[in-house]
């Protein structure tokens, strides 16, 4: 009997969460996870609510490795798109999962992609500073 694609995705989501825990180095309330994803690259950007602040924290390969699974278990066989845009987030002890596909995004324009991720954390959690890591030594900042 084939597998439905739940009886796959769903044990990968568990564990995609069980990394995040994780990389937060704890407590799963409050982890925000977003990412865009399109042939050949991914974005993933891991977010943790500390109360009065949100916490962007570094990836890894691991939580790469386990989105590209996820992705690339969504067949495109009879129409089925790839999600381009995930949204997870882990709330009570649960975590909740969204989708945007390319027809409703284009995840190819990469300009937009700040301003994408930056409306999906105001919608999460309204006007809370973001805290990003420090630059590493010996980078430079691009400007316009």
């Amino acid at each position: 009997m084939e597998k439905d694609k739940f009886d796959i995705l769903g044990p990968l989501f568990n564990e995609i969460g069980v990394e995040l825990v994780d990389i937060v180095g704890g407590e799963p309330d409050g982890i925000f996870l977003y990412v865009e994803i399109g042939e050949g690259w991914i974005s993933p950007n891991v977010f943790k609510d500390e109360g009065r602040q949100i916490r962007y924290l570094d990836d890894n390969e691991t939580l790469s490795d386990l989105l590209w699974e996820a992705w690339y278990a969504e067949s495109e066989e009879g129409g089925i798109k790839r999600w381009s845009i995930l949204e997870y987030e882990i709330k009570g002890g649960k975590f909740e999962v969204s989708f945007r596909y390319p027809d409703e995004v284009n995840v190819e324009t990469y300009d937009e992609g700040d301003k994408r991720r930056g409306n999906a954390l105001r919608a999460r959690f309204g006007d809370k500073p973001v805290v990003y890591p420090p630059m590493p030594e010996g980078a430079f900042e691009l400007k316009p």
